[in-house]
C-alpha cells in the first residue's frame, strides 16, 4: 500500500464492528476450541538501509516472504535457513519508476531468546543475521523485463491462457509485488496490487499463468478495466477518475497470500474492500473479501470458497474511527488464518510517530457465509455498501492474537513505538510473515513466526534505475524482522 489513509469519522452504523478488536486481554486465542498461544518476542535482526542488491540498486524488504522450511535446522549454536523477501514496485521519487520486479534470497542465522528472558548485553537485536545472497529478476511470459511503473492506461490483451494483465506506457508487464508462496518444485505464486492478479512464477523467475479475480474485485473505469493506481511518473497524467468506480481500492489489492498446509487451497485477501462497498472514505473499508482457489491444478486456480472479512477498527487520537488494513497472512487451515493488519502514517521515517494499531489476528471463516459465485462477485452487486453488511452475509470472524505494538515486548530488544521517533522505533509498513517450527520433539505443535517491514527503500544513499536518490526527511529505515514463538495446534498435521 502507498497512500495514507485520511482521517474520517466513521457513521453510527460502523461503530458496532469496534466489537470485533476487543483489547488483548492476554497471549492466547481461543478459536472453535482450539488455543492459539503467543509466547512473546524471541529475537530481532536487522539488514541495513544502505544494503545494495547484485544489481547496484538500493535493496527492498518484505512486502512478502517465505521460509524455505525444507533447509530449516537446529543445532547446538542455533538456527539456519534461508527465506525469499519479495519487495514491491521501488522506491517512490515522484510517482513510480521503471524498476524491475525481483526477488531477494537471505540467508538466515537464528539464536533466539527464552520468551521473556532478557537478551544479552549488545545483543538485542542481533538474534537474526540475515545476509542477502541473491537477487533474481522475475519476467513475463516471453522473457521480458517487467516495471513497477503504474498501469495508467495501458492494458495488454488476453492471450492463450492468460487474461488481460496491466501494462506500463513503455509495454511491460506492470507488477506491484505483495506477496509470495514458494512451492516444493520451486516455482511460486506472487499476488500483486494492480490486477490485482495472482500470478505463477517458474524457479527462475518466468511468468507461467495468471489467475484474474471475480469481476467485483476488477478495477473499472467508465466501464472497462483500468490497472492504474493514481501513482504516475513523472509527467504523466493522473487516472480518469481518479479513483476506480469499481473494483479494488487504488494500492489496496491482494496485500496477503498463503498457501494453506495440505497445499491444497491458495487463500488471497484483499488490503481492504472494493469501492462499491467502501465507497469513497476509508473509513468505510472495512469488510473485504478472502477468495479460496482449489489449488489441484498450480497453473488454473479455481476459485472455490469467498468470504467477507471485516477489518479492525480502532480509534485515533482524535477519537474518531479508522480501518486498519489488511497486511499479510499466514494460512492455518482453508478455515483459519492468521492476519496481520495495521494502521498507516506513522512510524520511523514519518512525521506521525505512534503506531495505533498493529496487531495479528486470527481469522475464522467456519461460519461466515460462501459467496462465490454469486451475485456479488458482479461489479454491479456490492456485499457491503458503504460499510454496511448485506443482511444475507454472514462475515467472518476475527480474535486478537499478537499485538506488535507491546511495549513491553519491544522494550526488551530496545524497541519502542512512538517518541523518540528515531532508528529504534518500528517503521509504519509490517507487511511480511511467515512461519517455521520450532524443532523441537517436546513442543511439536510451536513455530516461529517471522514478521519483517517493508521500508519503502528509504534510504539516504539509495540507488535505483541508474539513479541516486535521497529519502526525504533524512529517512533512513532498515528492513527488520521480528520473531515471536507461537503455538499452533494442529498445524503439522494437515
Amino acid at each position: 500500500m502507498k497512500h495514507l489513509y485520511r482521517t474520517a469519522s466513521l457513521g453510527v452504523a460502523l461503530a458496532l464492528f469496534t466489537a470485533l478488536t476487543p483489547a488483548l486481554a492476554d497471549s492466547t486465542a481461543t478459536v472453535g476450541g482450539t488455543s492459539f498461544v503467543n509466547k512473546g518476542l524471541v529475537g530481532v535482526g536487522r539488514i541495513p538501509a544502505a544494503q545494495r542488491d547484485k544489481f547496484g540498486e538500493t535493496f527492498g524488504s518484505g512486502s512478502g516472504m517465505s521460509i524455505d522450511t525444507s533447509g530449516w535446522t537446529h543445532k547446538a549454536a542455533g538456527y539456519k535457513g534461508s527465506l525469499w523477501l519479495l519487495p514491491d514496485r521501488g522506491y517512490n521519487v515522484v510517482g513510480t519508476t521503471d524498476y524491475r520486479p525481483r526477488l531477494n534470497t537471505i540467508g538466515i542465522e537464528f539464536t533466539p531468546v527464552a520468551p521473556d528472558a532478557a537478551p544479552a548485553a549488545g545483543q538485542r537485536q542481533t538474534g537474526v543475521k540475515a545476509t542477502l545472497a541473491d537477487t533474481m529478476l522475475l519476467t513475463d511470459d516471453k522473457g521480458a523485463d517487467a516495471t513497477g511503473l503504474d498501469p495508467l492506461n495501458g492494458v495488454r490483451a488476453a492471450s492463450g491462457d492468460m487474461p488481460i494483465l496491466p501494462q506500463a506506457d513503455n509495454g511491460k508487464l506492470a507488477l506491484d509485488n505483495e506477496a509470495i508462496v514458494r512451492l516444493p518444485d520451486g516455482s511460486m505464486f506472487i499476488s500483486d496490487e494492480y490486477g490485482p492478479n495472482i500470478y505463477r512464477f517458474s524457479a527462475d523467475g518466468h511468468l507461467l499463468s495468471a489467475t484474474q479475480p471475480p469481476a467485483a474485485l476488477v478495477p473499472m473505469r467508465h466501464g472497462t478495466p483500468n490497472f492504474a493506481s493514481d501513482n504516475p511518473g513523472p509527467g504523466a497524467a493522473e487516472p480518469d477518475p481518479k479513483d476506480p468506480e469499481t473494483g479494488r481500492q487504488n494500492n489496496q489489492g491482494l496485500e496477503g497470500m498463503a498457501m494453506t498446509p495440505d497445499g491444497k487451497f491458495l487463500i488471497a485477501v484483499l488490503q481492504s474492500a472494493p469501492r462499491q462497498d467502501g465507497g469513497d472514505s476509508p473509513a468505510t473499508r472495512q469488510n473485504t473479501r478472502a477468495l479460496v482457489y482449489d489449488a489441484s491444478d498450480l497453473g488454473h486456480l479455481k476459485l472455490a470458497h469467498e468470504y467477507v472479512v471485516p477489518l479492525p477498527v480502532f480509534k485515533d487520537a482524535k477519537g474518531k474511527t479508522k480501518v486498519a488494513a489488511q497486511s499479510e497472512i499466514v494460512a492455518l487451515s482453508d478455515q483459519t488464518f492468521l492476519m496481520l493488519a495495521r494502521d498507516s502514517g506513522n512510524g520511523q521515517g514519518l512525521k506521525g510517530d505512534a503506531s495505533l494499531y498493529r496487531q495479528v489476528n486470527v481469522v475464522d471463516l467456519s461460519t461466515a457465509t460462501d459467496i462465490a459465485d454469486s451475485a456479488f462477485d458482479a461489479a454491479d452487486k456490492p456485499v457491503a455498501p458503504k460499510g454496511v453488511v448485506d443482511p444475507s452475509v454472514t462475515p467472518a470472524k476475527l480474535t486478537p492474537f499478537i499485538d506488535i505494538n507491546d511495549s513491553a515486548e519491544l522494550g526488551r530488544f530496545g524497541l519502542h513505538n512512538g517518541a523518540p521517533n528515531d532508528k529504534n522505533n518500528l517503521s509504519e509498513k509490517w507487511e511480511a510473515m511467515s512461519v517455521v517450527s520450532v524443532l523441537d520433539a517436546k513442543l511439536p505443535d510451536d513455530y516461529f513466526l517471522f514478521v519483517a517491514n517493508d521500508n519503502d527503500f528509504l534510504a539516504q544513499d539509495g540507488f535505483q534505475v541508474g539513479a541516486p536518490y535521497k529519502a526525504e526527511d533524512g529517512a533512513n529505515v532498515d528492513t527488520m524482522f521480528l520473531v515471536y514463538q507461537v503455538t499452533l495446534p494442529g498445524l503439522a498435521k494437515k
